[in-house]
């Protein structure tokens, strides 16, 4: 695999496995409760007891950011794969349907890309309630159309090609083109998409806990780490550094993982490695 071949790749990859598997086995890494609350250990600085220091109700600091981290990557990956999926079905209908389909899809997509993400994110929410199942359904609804436009875009390309018009000729369905012929040639770009948006969900989710619109406490959320932090920032700077590096640190893995892969697998793009 080439990307196994390039440092920063190599290195991404393997950065992402550790946060992976740490955020995924939280339940044996963490040494408390996240929501535990010793009212004797408010704002303890970092120590051997309290590995990233306690907050302004003294909960553990490094058992909130592992529980943290699963909320942010339960929902980049929930979320990008049912709008990979569902923007994957109505690019392949689009591409591949009649042109006042198409058109139809097309309104759909610059319909829902018209509303500021934030924006309708917060309407959405305060219509529905705060919480992760929102906050997924949220993320998803406004990440179709981008997909939908790569897997429609892919599809023109493939759909006048002389292999596709050969397998026509011979009476192959438009299901078992799509699914032999274009499918195979399109999930390429999503998947490479798709890393790419992880770290732009990570952050939505976040900001919509940092503004009491996401998930709810005492769950514990990136983003409503920092907010807790930043309200008592003055009595102890710890509990914003330890909620906000977990948050730099995984949006700058999955950025430059995506990068890699699309440098590797765009033909336009593509180095030497």
């Amino acid at each position: 695999m080439r990307v196994l071949h390039d440092p920063v790749g190599t290195t991404c990859i393997l950065v992402a496995l550790v946060i992976i598997a740490a955020c995924a086995m939280a339940p044996w890494l963490a040494p408390y409760d996240p929501t535990q609350i010793y009212a004797g250990e408010r704002f303890e600085a970092p120590s051997w007891e309290f590995w990233l220091g306690t907050d302004h109700l003294g909960r553990d600091m490094f058992s909130r950011v592992l529980y943290g981290g699963q909320i942010a990557l339960q929902v980049a990956f929930a979320s990008i794969a049912t709008a990979l999926t569902l923007g994957l079905a109505l690019g392949l209908i689009a591409g591949f349907g009649p042109k006042w389909l198409d058109a139809a899809i097309l309104l759909l997509f610059d319909t829902v890309r018209s509303f500021p993400v934030v924006i309708f994110g917060l309407a959405v929410l305060t219509v529905l309630g705060a919480s992760l199942y929102t906050v997924i359904f949220v993320v998803a609804v406004t990440s179709v159309p981008t997909f939908g436009r790569v897997a429609r875009t892919q599809t023109l390309s493939l759909k006048n090609n002389e292999f596709i018009l050969a397998e026509r000729s011979m009476g192959a369905g438009m299901g078992r083109i799509l699914r032999v012929h274009v499918l195979p040639n399109a999930i390429g770009p999503l998947l490479i998409l798709a890393s790419m948006d992880i770290p732009i969900v990570i952050t939505i989710e976040a900001g919509l806990s940092f503004l009491g619109m996401g998930v709810q406490p005492p769950t514990p959320s990136w983003g409503n780490i920092l907010n807790d932090g930043f309200s008592y920032i003055r009595q102890a700077p710890w509990p914003v550094i330890a909620g906000g590096m977990p948050l730099i640190v995984t949006t700058l893995v999955f950025t430059f993982l995506g990068e890699t892969l699309r440098d590797l697998f765009d033909p336009k793009l593509r180095r030497d490695l």
